[in-house]
């Protein structure tokens, strides 16, 4: 026994001395589940334990103070990187690179940090309550590493009422590389509906509602609403295809609208509702042409397809509020309900 205790001794002294944190080699070798946002999968990973000496060979001074020592930077004064007009990316640990944050979840609070609605998964951050300056608050932390991110309070948006308040010196951001993702473009009538039926499709990266097919450049929706502008009311659907093919967006896109009314869906009527696939590319266009001619000689609707398939040109941007329409209010869509 005497043997057993003198070797706890000297392995506290050497953690102590090192400036590292005491674990057990039980503790070294543990795994937990992690959610990795680009498979879409949650993965069994060790967890990542360092000294201090390490942490600060691998991180700058700020990061250090911050992550490791759960400091705070100024408001206003960090710049969270941002992707590429047209890309997305996944916010990271800076620490061991742990998937935290999507980009589209992403929003101005006005507080001077950058703020989330929400994670990529609740696996990948460990809450904490905290409160010290004499504050109750809880702390968000990297379930993997342990580095802090910030806290978490109750007045974000809809759908999660959640606001994580995050330093940017916390957060790396990783690019979703071209190759792993590829663009659709459809229009089923208004977009509140398919934007969030795509939205919440497994294996979609993100969407975004907005205009296209038309004449006009840079057009408003009080433009569009008038028919006048040849653009179409339309969703472009940024996805994993490794996930979900382009030919399982086409039974979606099918099966959530009527593609035999010209110019209108339900009580929407006008040029702007009408039904179109804006391929990109000929093997989207070739799969389109298919599916359609697949579904009219299924005898599934009477009257014939009114479905446009042509290439997709320039895509505009609908206004904030039309984006994540149903999200943002908490709600579900009345329309659009993808046929079982």
């Amino acid at each position: 026994m005497k043997g057993y205790w003198r070797l706890l001794l000297v392995l506290f002294a050497v953690t102590f001395l090192s400036g590292g944190e005491m674990k057990s080699p039980k503790d070294k070798d543990k795994k937990i589940p992690v959610f990795n946002a680009l498979t879409g999968k949650v993965e069994e990973v060790e967890k990542v334990y360092k000294s201090d000496e390490e942490w600060k060979r691998i991180l700058t001074p700020q990061q250090y103070e911050v992550a490791r020592r759960r400091g705070t930077e100024q408001p206003f004064s960090g710049t969270c990187p941002v992707p590429p007009k047209g890309e997305s990316g996944i916010y990271q640990c800076v620490g061991c690179g742990t998937d935290l944050f999507k980009f589209d979840a992403k929003y101005e609070s006005g507080t001077g940090w950058p703020s989330f609605w929400e994670p990529v998964s609740e696996l990948n951050i460990r809450l904490e309550p905290d409160e010290s300056l004499g504050m109750r608050r809880t702390e968000a932390l990297c379930a993997r590493c342990d580095s802090h991110l910030g806290h978490v309070f109750d007045d974000g948006p809809p759908p999660t009422g959640k606001r994580y308040c995050i330093n940017s010196l916390a957060l790396k951001l990783a690019p979703v590389k071209a190759q792993d993702k590829e663009t659709a473009v459809f229009a089923a009538g208004c977009f509140w509906g398919p934007d969030e039926v795509f939205r919440t499709t497994p294996g979609v990266i993100s969407t975004r509602a907005g205009y296209t097919g038309g004449r006009t450049k840079d057009p408003a929706y009080e433009d569009v609403s008038t028919g006048r502008t040849g653009h179409a009311e339309s969703v472009e659907v940024e996805f994993d295809p490794r996930k979900v093919s382009y030919e399982r967006l086409l039974d979606i896109f099918w099966s959530m609208h009527d593609p035999t009314t010209p110019n209108r869906q339900g009580p929407d009527i006008g040029t702007q509702y009408r039904s179109v696939i804006f391929y990109r590319g000929p093997r989207q266009k070739l799969a389109a042409e298919k599916s359609k001619e697949k579904l009219e000689k299924s005898g599934k609707y009477k009257d014939p397809i009114a479905t446009e398939i042509v290439a997709a040109g320039e895509f505009y941007p609908a206004e904030e509020y039309h984006q994540k329409y149903f999200q943002k209010r908490g709600m579900k869509p009345v329309c659009h309900i993808p046929a079982k």
